[in-house]
């Protein structure tokens, strides 16, 4: 029978829809990164989904964030993509928690099981604790490094943070693991450097938040897709890890 994702069964069997339609993936982050993420999630047809992200759409997320129209300006992030995901997919089940992030309070989000974590959030404080809490419970996890101050998404690639190069974000992440313990974790991150914008700062990481980074309509999105589309094909059973 013909639905919305019929085309994408030709590519991932009746078998892996199955899969996805059973899976469970919890995002954090719904912003430039997170936001076109979830949609591909959606229309890549996981059946739960769970958002995580206190902020509410702003101007400034017009450039680059899926869920940002003027339209929506003031409006929580996680429940104007709780209405796209229904226009998408109503069948999809769709979880929000309008919370920022924090060690303590991680555990009042995993309320039901998850196969696969998607961290799409800018904090290195919560990026670890993400890392930390996904290998102590055996939870598959994937990673956005930077996205800001870049202009070629074609330079983006998924790799084990151990790999990684270039990106200070990254820089941080390996340094800040290697401490916990923590020797991999999968990535989406760039090799390129980040742009110097009129001789400031280009943002590297060194605290709970970086200072403000430039960012563009086609770099951000293009690192989501790539996150969705990793979770997607090891969920399907098309890929293995």
């Amino acid at each position: 029978m013909i639905n919305e994702f019929s085309r994408a069964e030709l590519l991932l069997g009746q078998e892996g829809m199955r899969r996805l339609k059973e899976a469970t993936v919890i995002v954090f982050g719904v912003g430039g990164v997170g936001s076109h993420c979830i949609e591909a999630l959606a229309r890549g047809g996981i059946g739960t989904l769970i958002l995580v992200d206190n902020d509410r759409v702003s101007l400034t997320n017009i450039n680059r964030q899926s869920i940002a129209y003027h339209s929506t300006i003031g409006k929580y992030k996680t429940e104007v993509m709780r209405e796209r995901i229904k226009d998408i997919s109503p069948e999809t089940e769709v979880f929000t928690h309008e919370l920022f992030v924090l060690p303590e309070n991680l555990e009042q989000v995993f309320d039901r099981p998850v196969d696969y974590i998607i961290d799409a959030i800018d904090t290195v404080t919560a990026k670890l604790a993400l890392a930390e809490f996904a290998q102590a419970r055996n939870i598959k996890i994937i990673s956005s490094m930077g996205t800001g101050n870049k202009l070629h998404p074609e330079l983006f690639e998924i790799a084990d943070i151990s790999k990684t190069s270039v990106c200070p974000l990254c820089k941080v992440m390996r340094r800040e693991l290697k401490a916990r313990g923590i020797r991999h974790l999968q990535v989406v991150y760039s090799k390129e450097a980040p742009i110097n914008i009129q001789g400031k700062s280009t943002g590297e990481h060194t605290g709970m938040r970086r200072a403000l980074p430039g960012s563009v309509s086609f770099v951000p999105p293009v690192a989501g897709l790539l996150l969705a589309g990793e979770v997607i094909r090891r969920l399907a059973g098309i890929e293995e890890g």
